[in-house]
């Protein structure tokens, strides 16, 4: 049997159910465990704790899967993983969104995975070697449950590299993509470059919250900072925005988001697309003393991990403070963080401080989430990544 046992008084997150045992947890292991290998979990009084993925090159050196032990980690017991997360989310398959997350990794009981719906496609992406050893089997069940044109996996992670995996990018069953995929979210038509895409295409994390800050749009003269294809200016259009200037360094989601622009028949003269740097250009409107009545920042993970939660929020706050000097007063800001390491009490407290260095006193009017095919299992908070706030300037 391949075995681990952990260090005395390293057992308690394991009996809580996080799938997380880290190396430093692990006292010896039994049996020549290979990466990626099924491995029985066992505490210091050799207690049986939990089945996992072992992998020696990983900081998270297990991943756990099944506190039951009667279970057996099988074929069909992937399967059935697969079956019950693509279930959970059919409900929110409509006429008007054909686009979401289908699996989300360990708040699936999947640790690794990432599976994304597009249109007749799935965008899939693996970050641990255990996931990489059942690939077939979890593409094989996801051909079964929703019968797509093909599955495309880009696993080109960092997360890889701590894993021991080397890039992965092709077709995995049916036709490849072509280079535009058209999607529809919120009723809304998008070209989605599958392929050569930002992560696994497109971030369909901001599906509520891209309709929500558009409410707020009507007659309004927007900015829409970290554009990629257009996600909030597209529904601000919609909601009757009288201009929109989106602004990205992707030459990629430049192009994409002008095509989405006239695919969904908006009016491109209301409409500026700056391929820049963010920060950069926001300094270049200050000085032009330009002014917006709506600013939305969605900008990339600045904090991977705790040990650069200070350095990114000293970035999130320039950037902040930027957008707060370029609003109106009674102006709106939607600012968002990916960065799983920053709650939401530090973000509120990060724009706060960029509120007082702006001269801006604000109100925070609505707190953004995740949507419901990225669930938060109770037992991972650290799935909870995603939030954001909706700030008035007074």
């Amino acid at each position: 049997m391949k075995k681990i046992i952990l260090n005395k008084g390293k057992d308690k997150a394991a009996w809580q159910l996080h799938p997380w045992i880290f190396s430093g947890a692990i006292a010896r292991a039994l049996g020549s465990p290979q990466n990626g290998d099924i491995v029985s979990v066992f505490n210091h009084d050799d207690e049986f704790i939990a089945y996992g993925m072992y992998n020696g090159n990983s900081r998270v050196a297990v991943r756990l899967l099944e506190w039951d032990p009667q279970q057996e980690i099988n074929e069909q017991w992937w399967r059935n993983r697969v079956a019950r997360a693509v279930k959970n989310r059919k409900g929110l398959l409509q006429e008007d969104n054909n686009t979401l997350r289908l699996i989300f990794a360990e708040a699936d009981f999947i640790p690794g995975l990432i599976a994304d719906k597009y249109g007749d496609y799935i965008s899939i992406q693996v970050h641990a070697a255990g996931t990489e050893v059942v690939k077939h089997i979890i593409v094989d069940e996801l051909v079964k449950q929703l019968s797509p044109k093909g599955v495309y996996e880009r696993s080109d992670l960092k997360a890889r590299e701590h894993e021991g995996l080397p890039d992965l990018n092709g077709l995995l069953y049916g036709e490849v993509p072509p280079t535009f995929v058209d999607i529809l979210e919120n009723g809304i038509h998008y070209q989605v470059n599958i392929v050569e895409g930002q992560k696994s295409g497109f971030y369909c994390d901001q599906r509520e919250n891209r309709a929500i800050t558009a409410r707020y749009a009507k007659g309004k003269k927007v900015l829409d900072c970290f554009c990629y294809s257009g996600g909030f200016t597209l529904n601000a259009f919609r909601e009757g925005a009288v201009s929109v200037t989106s602004v990205d360094s992707s030459a990629l989601a430049i192009e994409t988001l002008k095509n989405n622009v006239r695919k969904n028949g908006f009016d491109e003269n209301k409409h500026d697309a700056v391929q820049s740097d963010v920060n950069k250009y926001l300094r270049e409107l200050g000085e032009q003393g330009e002014k917006f009545d709506l600013i939305i920042l969605d900008p990339p993970k600045y904090a991977p991990s705790r040990s650069t939660l200070d350095k990114a929020s000293r970035a999130y706050k320039d950037l902040n403070r930027r957008g707060l000097m370029l609003l109106n007063s009674g102006g709106l800001l939607a600012t968002y963080s990916c960065s799983g390491a920053m709650d939401i009490d530090t973000f509120k407290q990060v724009i706060a401080w960029a509120a007082l260095d702006a001269g801006k006193e604000i109100q925070f009017i609505y707190q953004y989430c995740q949507p419901e095919d990225h669930p938060v299992r109770a037992s991972f908070p650290e799935g909870e990544y995603l939030k954001g706030l909706l700030v008035r300037v007074v």
